[in-house]
């Protein structure tokens, strides 16, 4: 049994660096759902027999984990711990560059679902966009001095938008286009 068991039952959670916050503080909502895009990530890279997908679902596992811990450490603990730069930003679109010039994206929303891992991947996407929007508010709230986290999961979105699209062109299953139409109905 874990040293800790039971001390979150009282509604808080422990930080990185020491002391607790509320678990609904808008800064664990951030972590949280940092975390779902995380294990969302990892059934990403478990599904996909492409190397090159798995290898960068785990290199944004470890800056899932990284801005993770930023999130969730005490403030106070902060310049301890290495923050989410633009550096991390600039290589998420050097990853997207490369993978965008061997693989056609498409024009206009398209159907999640072409494989299990690029369906995993767009779980991913979406619960990435829900962490960027609880950064932003965080932000707002002045509860997240750093601007390149919110930068980061943006480009961590578009990412992973382009890398379902990739899996999906390396197992011959291009994305299906949305179509506005209902069942039963001809376009």
């Amino acid at each position: 049994m874990l040293e800790l068991a039971g001390t979150g039952d009282d509604g808080t959670t422990g930080l990185l660096g020491g002391g607790r916050a509320a678990k609904d503080d808008p800064r664990i909502e951030a972590f949280g759902t940092i975390d779902e895009a995380s294990s969302a990530l990892g059934l990403a890279r478990s599904l996909t027999v492409q190397p090159r997908v798995g290898s960068i679902c785990e290199e944004l596992q470890r800056g899932l984990y990284a801005v993770g811990a930023e999130l969730g450490t005490n403030p106070s603990a902060r310049k301890t711990f290495v923050l989410t730069a633009a550096a991390d930003v600039e290589r998420l679109e050097k990853l997207m560059a490369e993978i965008e010039a061997e693989a056609p994206m498409p024009e206009g929303f398209i159907l999640p679902g072409a494989t299990p891992a690029s369906a995993a991947l767009d779980l991913a996407r979406s619960i990435t966009r829900r962490a960027e929007r609880r950064c932003v508010s965080l932000r707002r709230a002045g509860g997240l001095p750093n601007p390149e986290v919110g930068r980061w999961l943006n480009r961590l979105s578009l990412l992973l938008f382009v890398l379902g699209r990739y899996e999906e062109s390396l197992a011959g299953r291009p994305a299906k286009p949305a179509r506005s139409s209902r069942p039963g109905r001809s376009n």
